[in-house]
């Protein structure tokens, strides 16, 4: 696999945040607009099966496109093919940043869970 992706949205602190810890300790990565290029279907599955999260933790739960999706209501509903398509299709809908590394996948900013992994 070429470089680590980060999927992250310019106007994100934490987003920033991010970037900024792992610029900090030299980790090369490819910085991908999550709005504008939100990963593929195939790639979310990899993130939710190699970040051992729920379904529901690749979701942006205080986000504008989860309120007016009225997610909170539908998610239980949704089987994983239809909840992953949902963010495929709207990057706002998705945790950021979303790092996607070879053998791992990082979902938020935790700045244990970076160290451990980066630092």
């Amino acid at each position: 696999m070429s470089a680590m992706k980060v999927y992250q949205y310019p106007k994100c602190s934490t987003c920033r945040k991010a970037l900024a810890f792992l610029t900090k300790e030299g980790v090369s990565f490819e910085s991908i607009d999550i709005v504008t290029s939100p990963p593929s279907v195939k790639e979310l599955k990899r993130a939710l099966k190699q970040s051992e999260l729920p379904l529901k933790k690749l979701f942006n739960t205080s986000g504008q496109s989860y309120r007016e999706g009225r997610f909170g209501e539908r998610l239980d509903n949704l089987s994983e093919a239809e909840a992953l398509a949902e963010l495929a299709a709207d990057g706002k809908l998705i945790k950021r940043p979303l790092i996607l590394g070879a053998d791992f996948a990082l979902v938020g900013f935790d700045e244990q869970a970076y160290r451990a992994r980066f630092g």
